[in-house]
């Protein structure tokens, strides 16, 4: 029997040989890219580090040579970090809490009852959140000559709140469309009002709801240094966001090493809270055997 001749290897197409190489290509892209966005954000937190230990701080990212902690000792007075700290609390935490309850009111109507300006409504709330501070602060300036509140923390707190309110409802408004009406309806029938339906029913179920909230709110607030720098003009109720413009010197002269001690204890308070209040966060809501069939 003549031998069988072997048969000829089937050739991929060309294109299905190149499909591994060139999505090994793309997943290579995309690590590439995300290494260099990482990369951008570590930078300067490095730096920040590194700078507050070092008593010849600069621009440039360095080991310290004696690593030491005289910039920390040198902000952590009352003048300097104390009182800011104190005020930025007071003011941020103030405005956070009326920001949230305002929030939770305003939201609770447009989530349960259907109107045909309830759309508009909304509409109206997610463009007001889009006008520039800066557009606004002038006639701000003007009402709060007028009615006193210049130079004011609980001033200053309320206009910071209601510039944070409008996307607070948006959020607030989206969480609460996601705790069953059936909830309600049974707390009605056990005789209960809506008021008490609001915060014994919906308000503890959509807890991570209210944490997203108040970190978005404290988080824009903390960091605001265009509205507290225009509306306080004693510097014993100035926040820290504009008390850190003081280590910008004259004629350019900047301490580094001082400027990023101050700009770490400036943060903890946003990194506790976000820790204090993470577990909730990836909760989702508690309704769990809340509806039964």
């Amino acid at each position: 029997m003549p031998l069988l001749r072997r048969l000829p290897r089937r050739r991929l197409p060309q294109a299905l040989r190149q499909a591994p190489s060139r999505g090994r290509r793309q997943r290579l892209a995309a690590d590439a890219g995300l290494l260099a966005a990482a990369v951008a954000f570590a930078i300067p937190l490095v730096w920040l580090v590194l700078s507050s230990l070092d008593a010849e701080a600069t621009l440039r990212v360095r080991l310290p040579k004696s690593p030491t902690v005289d910039n920390f000792s040198a902000v952590l007075t009352d003048e300097i970090t104390f009182t800011p700290m104190l005020n930025s609390l007071l003011i941020c935490g103030g405005a956070t809490l009326l920001t949230v309850a305002c929030a939770a009111l305003a939201a609770y109507p447009l989530s349960r009852f259907r109107s045909r300006f309830s759309r508009p409504y909304l509409l109206t709330i997610l463009f007001s959140t889009c006008l520039p501070i800066t557009a606004i602060m002038v006639p701000v300036y003007g009402l709060f000559v007028q009615v006193n509140l210049i130079d004011t923390r609980y001033g200053t707190a309320l206009f910071l709140a209601a510039a944070q309110l409008p996307f607070a409802i948006w959020l607030m408004k989206n969480f609460m469309d996601g705790v069953p009406r059936v909830l309600e309806e049974a707390a009605w029938t056990d005789g209960a009002s809506w008021s008490q339906t609001l915060l014994r029913v919906i308000l503890p179920l959509m807890g991570p709801g209210l944490a997203v909230v108040a970190i978005y709110t404290f988080i824009m607030m903390w960091g605001n240094f265009f509205v507290p720098f225009m509306l306080l003009l004693s510097p014993e109720q100035l926040p820290a966001s504009v008390s850190i413009f003081n280590f910008f010197g004259n004629y350019g002269a900047i301490a580094f090493g001082e400027l990023a001690a101050f700009s770490i204890l400036y943060s903890t308070p946003v990194i506790l809270l976000y820790i204090l209040i993470s577990r909730r966060l990836g909760g989702g809501f508690a309704l769990g055997g809340a509806v039964k069939g």
